[in-house]
C-alpha cells in the first residue's frame, strides 16, 4: 500500500518564497525611483531660489556677492531634501550683463543621483542618474543697475 505524502503547509512556503523574489526588486526600484523624484524635485527648488537671490541683491551688493547668495540659497533648498551641493555643479550665467536693467540671469544646476544600496568596494564608478534644473529669471527693464556692470 503506497502512502500519500502529505502537502500540508507547502502553500506557505511556496507564497513566502513567491512574494520575496517578487518584492524585493519592487521595493529597491521604488527606493530609486523616490531618490530620483527627491533630486529633482530639489534640483528645480534650489534653481529657483538661487535665481530670486541673485535678482533681489540689495543695494551695494557685487556681482560676486549675489553670486554667492544665490549659491547659499540654492545649498538651502537642496538640504532641504537631504541632498548636498557642490560648486561646481551650479552655473550662473546672465544676458547681456549681470544685474543690469532688461538682462535675465539663468541659473542651472546638474548633478547625479547615486543609485541606493549599491556600495563603492565593487569598483568603478557608481551607477548614477543625471539630474538637470534650469530657471530663468528676469532682472527687469526699469530697475537700477547694481553690481560691478
Amino acid at each position: 500500500m503506497k502512502r500519500r505524502r502529505d502537502e500540508r503547509g507547502s502553500a506557505v512556503v511556496e507564497f513566502s518564497w513567491l512574494a520575496i523574489l517578487l518584492m524585493v526588486p519592487l521595493v529597491y526600484m521604488m527606493l530609486g525611483v523616490f531618490d530620483v523624484q527627491r533630486a529633482s524635485y530639489g534640483a528645480t527648488a534650489a534653481t529657483r531660489a538661487a535665481g530670486r537671490a541673485f535678482v533681489i541683491v540689495p543695494d551695494g551688493m557685487s556681482e560676486d556677492q549675489a553670486r554667492a547668495r544665490a549659491f547659499e540659497a540654492a545649498k538651502l533648498a537642496m538640504q532641504d531634501q537631504g541632498m548636498d551641493l557642490s560648486t561646481d555643479e551650479l552655473t550662473i550665467s546672465c544676458d547681456p550683463a549681470c544685474l543690469q536693467p532688461g538682462s535675465t540671469v539663468t541659473v542651472t544646476l546638474d548633478t547625479k543621483v547615486r543609485l541606493p544600496l549599491i556600495p563603492d568596494a565593487l569598483g568603478g564608478e557608481p551607477p548614477a542618474i543625471n539630474i538637470s534644473a534650469s530657471h530663468t529669471e528676469a532682472y527687469g527693464d526699469y530697475r537700477q543697475a547694481k553690481g560691478n556692470g
